[in-house]
């Protein structure tokens, strides 16, 4: 079955692409048969305007499916609308336009909307509008599951963009997507070296603590030699270094006043 799906991706190309146009000729006549209906819409009361609304709404959908069958935005419909992206296939184009072909036809239930009211020309607008897309809506949700390969994860989409080569397509940007995502996540595990705030701190440690430079070694000499004196003038040391305790004032020295 793979290897089917596989040697259809060709033809596929081109069958798709005709389905397209079909798609976005189906979705102007709707838009045809909305302003038809708002030009004839009948205001019996003040209700009139959500019917008009209705009908504004349907036009504005079609417009928009009309640009997500266009080779443009791809990358706005597969972050904002996957559905309509191109990892999804036709089934959500096709349930959104058998919703539209059904709400254009059941307008046509109201006398307003009779063929005598609109004309042979209008009515027939209107009328083609619902049951092409109804019609398309079928066509799209059976070239889905015909050109759609979930094991190597190409979608009908593809087939429409790639054609014979939509396999190894999907599978260079699979793993192009999958080597970003690693280098994203080996930049995050790195530890940042922020230069300013290195320097900010190491001067805000310098005011903090000032630094004082020590005199030349031969004054750092004599001073040492002066202190060295007036220690052994306070204390007598013997040979071995240890200083000798004055014995003025020891305990024994004061013997005969007890």
């Amino acid at each position: 079955m793979a290897g089917l799906k596989e040697s259809l991706a060709g033809p596929g190309y081109v069958i798709l692409n005709t389905i397209r146009v079909l798609n976005i000729v189906v979705f102007i006549d709707l838009i045809a048969a909305c302003i038809v209906m708002l030009v004839k819409i009948n205001m019996l009361n003040s209700f009139f305007f959500f019917q008009a609304v209705t009908h504004a709404v349907v036009a504005l959908i079609s417009i928009f499916l009309i640009i997500s069958e266009l080779p443009i935005f791809r990358g706005y419909f597969d972050r904002n609308w996957p559905l309509f992206g191109q990892e999804a296939g036709f089934l959500t184009l096709a349930a959104t336009m058998m919703i539209l072909g059904m709400a254009t036809l059941g307008n046509l239930n109201t006398a307003a909307m009779s063929q005598k009211n609109l004309g042979l020309a209008f009515w027939r607008i209107v009328i083609s509008s619902g049951v092409l897309a109804m019609i398309m809506s079928i066509v799209n949700i059976v070239s889905t599951f015909v050109f759609t390969d979930r094991k190597l994860g190409v979608s009908a989409r593809h087939v429409r963009a790639y054609g014979a080569v939509a396999p190894q397509k999907v599978v260079s940007r699979a793993s192009s997507h999958r080597s970003f995502q690693l280098s994203g996540k080996r930049e995050d595990t790195l530890p940042s070296y922020d230069q300013s705030r290195f320097k900010r701190t190491t001067r805000r440690l310098t005011a903090r603590f000032p630094l004082k430079i020590s005199s030349p070694l031969g004054h750092l000499t004599v001073n040492n030699a002066n202190n060295n004196d007036a220690a052994s003038s306070k204390y007598s040391r013997d040979s071995s270094g240890v200083a000798v305790p004055d014995l003025t004032h020891h305990p024994a020295m004061y013997s005969n006043h007890v």
